[in-house]
């Protein structure tokens, strides 16, 4: 271990996450005090409906204030697997359920400062089951299928710079 938790205290709690401010003995002697984002763990789908088409939805997201086009994507809840989170975001958000998942990694999108590890799975023999899909409140999204190629030229123009996006992609 590279440092040792000396104290700490949460010094913001939010809907989607927390902050902690610690002190820590770093391994080369100093102490330093060191912010980290606790954040629920998280699943990534990649919603194939053929080898050559992926689905996409288009959200605004408030804090860089931009429409994106990214993977449908949210975190586990709490006492769900990620696999169940994955199959529940599929309906939520793209109104489908996998047939198939399956894992395609763990992803840790920004360990310098959070502690989210990032599940991505492959979600293939899409259906339509017969219960409508019931998006969170604060969602509005317009979802598409794209060819891989078509995904991939968006992620390269920047009309999806979304990095779970970009790095899901590639997993095809």
């Amino acid at each position: 271990m590279n440092k040792a938790r000396l104290s700490g205290e949460t010094i913001f709690t939010g809907k989607v996450f927390s902050v902690e401010a610690d002190q820590v003995q770093l391994s080369h002697g100093p102490t330093a005090t060191l912010h980290v984002i606790r954040h629920p763990a998280s699943v990534v789908l990649i919603p194939l409906p053929d080898p050559d088409h992926v689905i996409l939805v288009r959200q605004y997201r408030y804090a860089i204030d931009r429409w994106l086009w990214e993977l449908p994507a949210g975190s586990v809840d709490p006492g769900e697997s990620p696999e169940e989170a994955a199959r529940r975001e599929c309906h939520e958000e793209i109104g489908q359920r996998p047939g198939l998942l399956e894992q395609a990694a763990q992803l840790y999108p920004t360990p310098g400062y959070c502690d989210e590890l990032m599940f991505f799975y492959r979600a293939t023999e899409l259906y339509e089951p017969a219960e409508l899909a019931s998006p969170d409140e604060d969602e509005d999204l317009e979802i598409h299928t794209f060819t891989l190629a078509e995904a991939r030229a968006l992620v390269t123009a920047g009309d999806a710079p979304d990095m779970k996006t970009a790095a899901g992609l590639t997993m095809v």
